[in-house]
């Protein structure tokens, strides 16, 4: 221990871990070398790990992506993500014609899908994985659009309900931003993503397939997010450890890790985290 719990130091206590990936493992833009070798050492002492993230793209794609940054095989049993917890969602309203509001590296999660892309005055539904401009997008900029939709009664599907992401030293806005803004509005946003429960299903569904056991008193919810990861722990009733040096890192900088202080800023989400650490490591 070194003023924060380390995962060696919490193996005792679970056999299974639900992880994070933007702001755990990799910073938006490269790996983490020390969160990816504590995924490492807990598969090493006979624990699973399921990579649980927001991410729009459906699980192939996004272990791809991973893949090519370099995260090893050995790292991670299975991974699921909200673009494969909203998919069924995307399958009820086919055949249909959607208004389209995400970056085109996104755009695979429409694969195979029975829908037209139109514009707002055409559209049965909203469908969002993120601003348009995934770097510099903001909620701003589809005010008017949104207040259209909102007049139809147009539904939003959001592909991720993150409102903002790690990335690099910076965060940028997500789907759940967009999202948010449109419910604000009045409208009816549809969600399948962290903290709800499809996306948690999918992956004790992945990891029994796998032959583990998941035990909700064995599992460990590890994320930077406190509306989505710390939020989606207590929905469904596992320890969380959060990750201070993530989406809230700007607010968590001093001299060193003061476990007071993050709980004061989970305190003003509502949430509380068993555990607390600014990084993920053995």
């Amino acid at each position: 221990m070194t003023g924060f719990p380390r995962l060696g130091a919490l193996r005792d206590h679970y056999d299974i871990l639900y992880c994070d990936v933007w702001g755990v493992i990799r910073d938006g833009k490269a790996l983490l070398p020390e969160a990816v070798e504590a995924l490492q050492a807990f598969r090493r002492s006979g624990g699973a790990v399921c990579l649980v993230s927001n991410s729009p793209r459906r699980s192939p794609s996004l272990a791809t992506m991973l893949a090519q940054m370099g995260l090893p095989d050995d790292a991670t049993d299975a991974m699921v993500t909200s673009g494969d917890a909203i998919r069924a969602e995307l399958v009820a309203r086919t055949p249909g014609r959607a208004w389209r509001i995400g970056p085109d590296h996104d755009l695979g999660l429409y694969d195979g899908l029975d829908i037209i892309f139109t514009d707002v005055g055409e559209a049965d539904f909203i469908t969002c994985t993120g601003p348009d401009d995934y770097w510099n997008g903001t909620p701003d900029e589809y005010a008017e659009r949104l207040a259209v939709a909102r007049e139809r009664g147009l539904d939003l599907v959001c592909a991720n309900p993150d409102i903002v992401v790690q990335a690099g030293d910076r965060l940028i806005f997500c789907a759940g931003a967009i999202a948010r803004r449109y419910r604000e509005m009045g409208g009816t946003s549809v969600v399948a993503g962290k903290p709800h429960k499809p996306i948690y299903d999918l992956a004790r569904a992945a990891l029994q397939e796998r032959g583990f056991t998941v035990e909700p008193d064995r599992v460990l919810a590890i994320g930077d997010g406190p509306e989505t990861d710390v939020a989606g722990a207590i929905r469904i009733g596992v320890d969380a450890l959060f990750i201070a040096d993530g989406i809230l890192g700007a607010d968590m900088k001093s001299d060193g890790f003061d476990e007071e202080a993050v709980a004061r800023a989970l305190d003003e989400y509502g949430v509380s985290a068993r555990w607390q650490a600014p990084r993920l490591v053995w």
